[in-house]
């Protein structure tokens, strides 16, 4: 009996746990189909399914699952109305939109994570496909750029450059913003994706001092010295390896006192241990991923490459988010 009521006890803790999935879950779809925008204004479950062809039935269930967390609420003569807005991300067509942090999350996280007990038993892991899911990722990846490039712009400001590097440099959004700040310094942007880099041009072409060029890191060099490099949310697709390589690599590209800034998650950091480790579950569940860096392997690529870790400064303490600044010694 009272194994049973354990049994019970546990069951019902799982239930409670994931009652958050529930929120995220709603909103992946409302985001996805467009459906907070589709009842902004008050409409029924059946206008809404003819106007976006949609199966009403499943919409019908959608709509009830909203109005039990409070995103949705009843109206008059059968009507629903989008509320607490504040929580629900905002419309598909919106650039800024925080959707698409549960389009990764949903199209790519959790079902590689559901995948964990096939892989462990099995030789295969995934495959991460840059070109089905790179533009997804850059555009995550600007979320994360509106609290990091204050912390970058301090450095930069020290820094004082002429020429940055921006290495692994996604839709452009750390060199439009950094190029408003500091007009003078010549940009240019490295990214390997080509759709993202047709992106980033496209956002970058009224700053004529900014270049995007789509090339490999590990086969380019600049010409001259580089003031200023940075490396925001790319070392996980890096391996421990190349690491070592690529900051040698940059290292070479700087003059002394030049800066490296990188921005990424780090691994048993002092600040968001549990995020953390679910990223790196992630990225060891693919054959071209890899796990996060900790300080201590930090420190590691800076005394094998002539660099000086300086600074540590969290940018997102929940996720375990970093930036990092390095200089080179001589």
């Amino acid at each position: 009996m009272i194994s049973e009521y354990v049994r019970l006890f546990k069951a019902r803790g799982y239930m409670k746990r994931n009652l958050p999935f529930l929120y995220s879950w709603h909103a992946y779809v409302g985001y996805e189909l467009d459906l907070y925008e589709a009842f902004k204004k008050p409409k029924t479950i059946m206008e809404v399914a003819e106007e976006h062809e949609l199966k009403e039935d499943l919409l019908k269930r959608w709509v009830e699952v909203g109005g039990v967390i409070g995103y949705l609420k009843k109206k008059s003569k059968e009507r629903y109305q989008t509320v607490r807005k504040f929580m629900v991300p905002s419309s598909k067509h919106n650039p800024r939109s925080t959707g698409v942090l549960l389009k990764e999350m949903m199209e790519l996280h959790i079902p590689t994570l559901i995948k964990y007990p096939k892989m462990m038993k099995t030789e295969k892991k995934e495959q991460f496909n840059q070109k089905e899911h790179g533009m997804v990722v850059a555009q995550t990846s600007s979320l994360l750029e509106q609290l990091a490039i204050p912390r970058v712009m301090k450095v930069m400001k020290k820094a004082k450059p002429n020429t940055v590097v921006d290495v692994g440099c996604g839709s452009g959004g750390y060199l439009l913003k950094l190029s408003q700040k500091f007009p003078k310094a010549q940009m240019l942007g490295i990214e390997l994706n080509e759709d993202v880099a047709e992106e980033a041009s496209k956002n970058c072409q009224k700053q004529k001092q900014v270049e995007i060029v789509c090339e490999d890191v590990h086969k380019w060099s600049p010409k001259d010295k580089v003031d200023f490099v940075m490396l925001n949310n790319i070392l996980h697709y890096i391996s421990p390896a190349d690491r070592t390589e690529l900051f040698k690599k940059i290292s070479e590209w700087l003059p002394p006192k030049g800066t490296l800034s990188v921005v990424s998650p780090i691994h048993n950091s002092k600040h968001g241990g549990q995020f953390s480790s679910v990223f790196n579950s992630f990225f060891t569940a693919f054959d071209n991923l890899y796990p996060l860096p900790s300080e201590d392997d930090l420190k590691d690529l800076a005394n094998a490459t002539e660099l000086k870790l300086e600074k540590m400064q969290p940018v997102i303490r929940e996720g375990g988010w970093y930036q990092i600044t390095f200089t080179k010694l001589k």
